[in-house]
């Protein structure tokens, strides 16, 4: 049998994500990917294929001394959340892609919510 290697296995878990999150223009997704170096986050509407704000910690104003750590995730979160009110989007579907909920992509989530994103969503989480 031959085996998988990391990389297809994270294809595969990243295409059964993709099948049940979709974003709209009302309520846009919210993606990301982290690499050991960096992370980089966007904002798109799946229905007409557009993306419509990003953030890095390749930009040199998200840039710090490393791209590849809480600290980065946590500026690029905030980033994300204003770049997205200022284009009017409130409230988006969170695609972790296969990741953990933990380390960098917590940070950037959480930081994305205390930006001004679902603000109502973390409220009703809150109260449970």
């Amino acid at each position: 049998m031959a085996q998988k290697s990391r990389t297809e296995i994270r294809r595969g878990v990243r295409s059964r994500i993709r099948k049940k999150v979709r974003g709209s223009a009302e309520r846009p997704r919210l993606g990301f990917y982290r690499s050991r170096n960096h992370i980089y986050a966007k904002v798109i509407d799946d229905e007409s294929g557009k993306t419509i704000v990003t953030a890095s910690t390749v930009e040199k104003d998200l840039a710090g001394t490393s791209g590849g750590n809480v600290e980065a995730a946590t500026r690029v979160g905030k980033a994300i959340a204003e770049r997205a009110m200022a284009a009017g989007i409130s409230t988006v579907v969170f695609d972790r892609g296969g990741y953990v909920f933990h380390g960098r992509v917590k940070a950037l989530i959480e930081a994305s919510r205390a930006g001004g994103l679902n603000q109502g969503e973390a409220k009703a989480a809150s109260a449970e």
